[in-house]
């Protein structure tokens, strides 16, 4: 059911949503929390598609807030609220608000929003695009818990990388770190089945991708050793090798799909390892609320390093080493805890640190984590 309102308010998009319910015949409110989508009227239909089939696994309210300030100063004058309530349809069991804020209006969209939160549950926002610097300033990003950004819809992806290391605040995550969930689970297994000492690692990808620059800083602060960042021709990440004193552990994935695991005494293997659409992310860090403990030690660990250097050129040489060498015990010790540190960051979206260089075998929490990037 659809509901327009034109020119209205907060209660009375209340009202129409118990209508809307009360007309599908589910009165009941059965949702788990409140998704605010902050976007614009050119983005806000992908945005929209994604968050809905994540409702799907997540049963929630979805507003979706369009700033639209206007051109003249006449219509910077104005404040106008417009919105379009769904319910039942495409929404599936949750509820979508659409609000379109004009005028002056769009300056305060944290008054709109604060009355259609559904009480007594978890708020999350995410910032498809134009996010702000410090999400946990922002007015909107104060009411969440969790905050979501995406560094690959920026202009420079690695500068935003460094700018979200440097704002951290418990409760941020960005989708370029879900993108290499699935990278890190693969990597953490193999680690698991050859107990090696690790000496160095390279990552390839695509330049200006934040998900490869991420996985190299995680695996430079988990093992302790010097990562290289090389450039391919993707898409996104294409490559991961771990230099052992037994051989090289590498996951090769060429066309986007479909990786190839190859480890010293072993036969190589095939590993699904597909490319996820943006609904995917977005269920995946809907599972878990909690402050992502192991994406922040990730993103500061070489923020200084990355330090707005883009990487280089198609063929060049290596764009850039993170992590330095350790001593032969402590890379020895990283290799020996990585597995349990990176099952504990691969887990998830949340999550505890798992063992880092020089720490031994200390146990960490278990954790779950435009088309995927990575």
């Amino acid at each position: 059911m659809n509901i327009d309102l034109t020119d209205t308010t907060s209660s009375q998009i209340n009202s129409a949503l118990v209508q809307a319910r009360r007309a599908s015949g589910t009165p009941a409110v059965g949702m788990v929390l409140t998704l605010v989508i902050v976007t614009d009227e050119g983005n806000h239909y992908d945005a929209l598609k994604a968050a809905s089939e994540a409702s799907k696994e997540h049963p929630s309210r979805i507003l979706v807030v369009i700033r639209r300030p206007g051109r003249s100063p006449r219509d910077r004058k104005i404040a106008r609220l417009d919105a379009e309530v769904r319910v039942g349809g495409e929404s599936g069991t949750g509820e979508t608000v659409l609000l379109r804020l004009h005028g002056e209006l769009a300056s305060h969209a944290h008054s709109v929003v604060l009355p259609l939160l559904l009480p007594d549950a978890p708020v999350v926002v995410w910032w498809p695009e134009d996010a702000p610097e410090h999400p946990s300033e922002d007015l909107l990003g104060q009411l969440a818990a969790r905050r979501i950004t995406d560094a690959q819809a920026t202009e420079d992806p690695v500068a935003t990388l460094a700018l979200r290391a440097q704002t951290y605040t418990p409760g941020d995550t960005d989708l370029a770190w879900t993108r290499i969930t699935p990278w890190r689970s693969v990597l953490a297994a193999a680690l698991d089945q050859k107990h090696s000492t690790i000496t160095s690692a390279s990552v390839d990808g695509e330049a200006y991708n934040p998900s490869s620059e991420l996985l190299a800083l995680w695996l430079a602060e988990r093992l302790g050793v010097p990562v290289q960042r090389h450039v391919s021709d993707g898409p996104g990440l294409t490559a991961v090798r771990l230099e052992t004193v037994d051989g090289t552990i590498c996951l090769d994935r060429a066309d986007g799909s479909l990786a190839e695991l190859a480890m010293p005494g072993q036969p190589d293997r095939h590993v699904a390892l597909h490319r996820r659409e943006t609904a995917e992310l977005i269920a995946e860090e809907l599972r878990r609320l909690d402050p992502d403990e192991t994406y922040a030690s990730a993103v500061k660990y070489g923020v200084q390093r990355l330090g707005g250097k883009a990487p280089a050129a198609k063929g060049a040489a290596p764009a850039g080493t993170v992590g330095g060498a350790a001593s032969d015990g402590a890379a020895g010790d990283a290799a020996d805890g990585a597995a349990a540190g990176a099952d504990a960051a691969a887990g998830g979206t949340g999550g505890t640190s798992g063992t880092k260089a020089g720490a031994g075998k200390k146990k960490a929490a278990q954790s779950p984590k435009k088309p995927a990037s990575s």
